[in-house]
């Protein structure tokens, strides 16, 4: 009499390996994650071999210090502002209206499209900020900084051609930042006082 018991065949697990495999690299593939974005800077053209190191002082009038601290109150030149205060005081830094003898020295410059106009290519905005400070708000000071930047750009590509500097050509952007160069400087984050150590 045959037994009642019959043996149940082993189930081949040699490619389970390879399948978990696959499908770890096609998760892998097809699911977005989110990365971090980093700040756009263009970093300035190195100096020129004949240049001397007396032309790289900067006179204190054309340097704008806009400092965050600790409790991130910000202050531009020697005022406490907020951070809505902020992208106006850097408008009239970098434009220098009316000439101002406390703001940036302007001089004649020719520029493509423009012909001769005065401009305050050697203005420096100086970012600063305590170690503590917190990221949030060293990014609203960026975006506001930026902003200046963009808004001056928009108002003189709209005042030349009636279009927003994003729509001008390749040259006529050019143009444009050589009137506005973009002149962001940043020192590394510091204690200066307060907060955690």
């Amino acid at each position: 009499m045959a037994n009642g018991r019959k043996k149940v065949p082993d189930i081949n697990s040699s490619s389970t390996a390879d399948i978990a495999f696959l499908l770890l690299i096609f998760f892998l593939i097809t699911t977005s994650m989110d990365t971090d974005r980093g700040l756009a800077r263009r970093l300035p053209p190195p100096p020129d071999k004949d240049q001397k190191q007396d032309d790289v002082i900067v006179k204190q009038r054309n340097v704008l210090v806009v400092y965050l601290n600790f409790q991130d109150q910000l202050m531009c030149g020697k005022d406490y502002i907020n951070i809505k205060q902020l992208r106006q005081k850097a408008k009239d830094f970098i434009s220098n209206p009316y000439n101002d003898e406390t703001l940036p020295e302007k001089h004649a410059k020719d520029v493509p499209f423009f012909g001769n106009v005065m401009v305050t290519e050697k203005h420096v905005i100086s970012l600063q900020n305590d170690r503590n400070s917190t990221y949030q708000a060293y990014i609203n000071v960026q975006n506001e900084l930026v902003a200046a930047y963009n808004e001056l750009r928009d108002e003189l590509a709209q005042e030349k051609w009636h279009k927003n500097y994003a729509s001008l050509d390749v040259d006529q952007q050019k143009a444009i930042r050589d009137i506005y160069p973009q002149r962001i400087s940043e020192a590394e984050p510091k204690n200066y006082g307060g907060g955690k150590k």
